[in-house]
This record gives C-alpha cells, sequence and structure tokens, in this order.
C-alpha cells in the first residue's frame, strides 16, 4: 500500500513538473508576443528580452522541486561554482573589459578609463554591501511577521531576500550592455540566465526542506528572478540618455558581481567540504562564458 501510495504521488509530482514546463514555455510565447506590443526603443526591447531570458532560467531551475526535496551536496556545490565561473568571466569579458573601451570612446586616457572603472567597481561593491548589511540586520518580525512560530524559520527567508537581491546587479549588467548597444549583450544575457538556473533551484529546494509545499516553492523559486527585467529595462533606459554613464554603468554592476562571487557564492561552494568539485565547476563555468562572450558574441 505504501509503494503504491508513493508510486501515486511520484506520478503526480511528475506530471506538476510537466504541466509547469508547459506553462513556462506558454507563457514565454506571449510575453514574447506581448513585448512585440509595447513598441519601444530596439535598445529597450533587447534589454527586456535579456532581462526576460533572466527570469526564465530562474524558473526553470525552480521547476525540479516539484519532483525532488533534496540535491545532492556535491551537485549543489558543483552547481554553485559552476554559477560562480560564469559570473567571474561575465563579469571580466562583458562588463569591465567593454567598460574601459567605453571610457577611452568617450575621449578618456588609459590611466583615466581604468581609474574610471576601478571607482565605478569599488562604488558598486560598496551598495551591495550597504543592502548586504541593511538585511543582515533584519529582525525575524520584519522577515516572516509577529506569529510565535513561524513555518519558516528566518534565516531561510533571509537567504531567499538575500539571492533576489543579488538578482539586481546582474539585471543591471544585462540593461546597461543592452542599452549602450555592445555587440555581446546578447551572450552575456545567455550566460547569467545559465547561472541563474542552479540560483532557483536552491530557492526552491531550500524552501520545500523547510516544510512548504512544493508548488509555493516553485512559484517563488520561479518568481525571484523577476526583478531581473525590470532593473534591466530600467538602467537601459538610464544608459541611454547619456553616453557617459554607460562605461560607469558596467562597472557599478561588475563590482556588485564580483561582490557576490567572493563573498557569498564561493565561499557556499566551498561549505560543506567540496572544495575540488566547486573549483572544477567555476572553471567549467568561467571556460563557458569565456567561449560565450569572445568567440561567439
Amino acid at each position: 500500500m505504501g509503494t503504491e501510495t508513493l508510486t501515486i504521488s511520484s506520478g503526480r509530482m511528475f506530471r506538476y513538473a510537466l504541466g509547469s514546463l508547459l506553462l513556462l514555455a506558454g507563457t514565454a510565447l506571449l510575453v514574447a508576443h506581448g513585448l512585440a506590443w509595447l513598441n519601444l526603443e530596439p535598445k529597450l526591447m533587447r534589454a527586456l528580452q535579456g532581462g526576460a531570458i533572466c527570469a526564465l532560467g530562474t524558473a526553470l531551475g525552480a521547476v525540479p522541486v516539484l519532483v525532488i526535496r533534496r540535491m545532492p551536496v556535491a551537485l549543489s556545490d558543483t552547481l554553485l561554482g559552476f554559477g560562480a565561473g560564469v559570473m567571474l568571466a561575465a563579469t571580466a569579458f562583458s562588463l569591465i573589459v567593454p567598460g574601459i573601451a567605453a571610457a577611452e570612446s568617450l575621449g578618456l586616457s588609459s590611466w583615466a578609463a581604468s581609474g574610471l572603472i576601478c571607482c565605478g567597481i569599488l562604488l558598486g561593491a560598496f551598495g551591495l554591501f550597504v543592502v548586504d548589511r541593511q538585511m543582515s540586520g533584519a529582525t525575524p518580525e520584519m522577515l516572516v511577521g509577529t506569529q510565535e512560530r513561524p513555518v519558516i524559520p528566518p534565516r531561510i527567508w533571509l537567504f531567499v531576500f538575500a539571492i533576489i537581491a543579488h538578482n539586481i546587479p546582474e539585471g543591471m549588467a544585462v540593461g546597461v550592455s543592452a542599452g549602450g548597444g555592445m555587440a555581446d549583450a546578447d551572450s552575456l544575457a545567455m550566460g547569467i540566465a545559465l547561472q541563474d538556473v542552479p540560483e532557483g533551484l536552491v530557492i526552491a529546494l531550500v524552501l520545500a526542506g523547510a516544510g512548504m509545499s512544493r508548488v509555493k516553492a516553485f512559484l517563488i523559486g520561479a518568481a525571484s528572478g523577476l526583478v531581473e527585467p525590470v532593473f534591466a529595462l530600467l538602467c537601459a533606459w538610464l544608459v541611454s540618455l547619456a553616453e557617459v554613464i554607460l562605461p560607469l554603468g558596467l562597472a557599478l554592476a561588475a563590482g556588485a558581481m564580483l561582490l557576490v562571487v567572493t563573498h557569498e557564492v564561493i565561499p557556499e561552494s566551498r561549505r560543506n567540504g567540496h572544495e575540488k568539485l566547486a573549483s572544477l565547476g567555476l572553471l567549467i563555468g568561467f571556460c563557458l562564458m569565456m567561449v560565450m562572450d569572445t568567440a561567439l558574441g
């Protein structure tokens, strides 16, 4: 009887997962057709499409939670390392190098252009650091309400909110590159979408493991990437106002992404004793994004 129940439950979860994939595919098609009716400027449309691709990557990553509740720790650490590698390569080849070139195209010398990008990197990292400090100081009541025994521990919600906040610089990077008319904007969006897949999965699995229903965990994990198209469109609009914003915007996004990788992603990927797998994942992710950015961009 128990085996039969398990089989029925597993079959139902599989149908949920398949239905969710079809729903996401249909939603993506509807959004693609709907964007055409907005009649935005080409650069703004490109930014919105790139941000939507990143959000779709996050949503796809959350789908497996409908079938499984836990993922092997070694695989999770490898995926985190992979995401770190993708973000490091994107920071270097899609943000910093083009940012220096954009600053030089404004008439700045090599030294002045590098100095501007360095200042932007530090400012971007500092801005995200301030956001992290504010979130770290949040009380349980601010995170889950005033109930005495919250269903989901406050630290779990803090983790989820931190990942959502870390999606902001990714959306910024997509928006700035698209708004600046950069040739590798599409490859940058695809690379960020790739590393968003394990993020969506991690959020959904953490919430499901803490006791939330799989459907709710999937919905929250899928929705966590929606900040990316919003900030992509916003930053693309800001960059379109003045060319001088382009190199600074790229540097700000680079600094924020560097802080995310070094302060959060890499330490988390090595916390459980799978340093070699995490490093291997990082190298593969870095090489993959580098190829996408240089050879295919």
